[in-house]
């Protein structure tokens, strides 16, 4: 059967501003490295049958810059449907938002709203910068929810692996003055998070700086080590805001402890508070695996059944 695929893109932009940009994590750099230990592995591609996909969406412009994002909507749309909003990983230092369009094309196949967002990455902004972009794009959606068909009060932040503790982040700071964005809350209805830090004073993070000329990704985002700077390592941990007002979360893990750092310790948190939480983790898995078959069909059909059951 011939897919369709209905595919719309933003104006073209007169002035692009100049981004250095770290090109070291790809698809096809993550997929050279895995498929060394797993060979039946495949990277995985956009689905498109039946969804419509809107490119290059502009959600906030700084002078001559201009972060955008990707929006997939299911074709027969015709009532509002839940926003899941995605943030690619990469150390919070390369990565791009079309990584994740494989994932968001299937999970808009199942009656979802995605958006891959862009944000400012370390070589172009420090923290909280990133943290600041994804709650401005989630915003921004918000203020249009009938132009995109979105249920603003279903929305679910998701990222992988940095973009994992940036999305957490962005959702568990509402409130706090430092991530104030126009006195806008995201007030999300669930947290995913796939592969990401929930607690970045874990040695297997904090602990990476002991060569001033090889700084850790996170030294490289936060601009400062553990060492010099321990307390701006505590905040920006997502486990530090997890407490009574925070929403269900699911985490979908690979079977790389240093991953799952935090993650049981805000289960804990949500417990005492009666907020339900998911746990998955695949054995024998490289760290992106949600970018290959088989893996990523099992990642999507996990998150589709949390977000029926908390949704709803």
């Amino acid at each position: 059967m011939k897919k369709s695929v209905i595919i719309m893109l933003a104006l073209p932009l007169l002035v692009f501003a100049q981004v250095n940009r770290d090109t070291s994590f790809t698809i096809r750099s993550a997929y050279e490295k895995v498929r060394k230990d797993y060979p039946f592995v495949k990277p995985a591609e956009i689905d498109s049958q039946g969804v419509k996909i809107f490119k290059d969406i502009v959600y906030y412009t700084d002078g001559e810059r201009k972060l955008k994002l990707d929006l997939f909507m299911p074709e027969s749309a015709d009532a509002k449907l839940p926003l899941i909003v995605i943030v690619h990983g990469g150390g919070w230092r390369s990565g791009h938002k079309e990584m994740e369009h494989p994932i968001a094309s299937r999970l808009s196949g199942k009656n979802y709203i995605t958006a891959t967002v862009e944000y400012r990455l370390s070589t172009e902004a420090l923290y909280p910068a990133a943290i600041l972009d994804v709650k401005r794009a989630i915003c921004q959606l918000k203020k249009n929810p009938e132009i995109y068909k979105i249920d603003t009060t279903k929305i679910v932040v998701m990222g992988m692996s940095a973009g994992g503790q940036i999305a957490a982040m962005a959702e568990l700071t509402d409130g706090v003055e430092k991530f104030s964005v126009d006195g806008c809350s995201i007030n999300a209805a669930a947290i995913i998070d796939i592969d990401g830090v929930f607690d970045m004073t874990t040695p297997s993070e904090s602990g990476k700086d002991t060569i001033p000329s090889k700084p850790s990704a996170a030294k490289q985002w936060l601009g400062f080590t553990y060492r010099d700077k321990p307390d701006l390592w505590v905040e920006a941990s997502p486990l530090r805001y997890v407490d009574s007002t925070s929403p269900p979360m699911l985490f979908i893990n690979s079977s790389l402890p240093r991953f799952h750092a935090g993650r049981d310790e805000a289960i804990d948190i949500l417990n005492e508070h009666g907020i339900y939480s998911e746990v998955h983790t695949i054995e024998n898995t490289p760290h992106p695996f949600w970018l290959f078959h088989p893996w990523q069909e099992r990642v999507v059909d996990w998150i589709d059944g949390f977000l029926k059951k908390t949704l709803n």
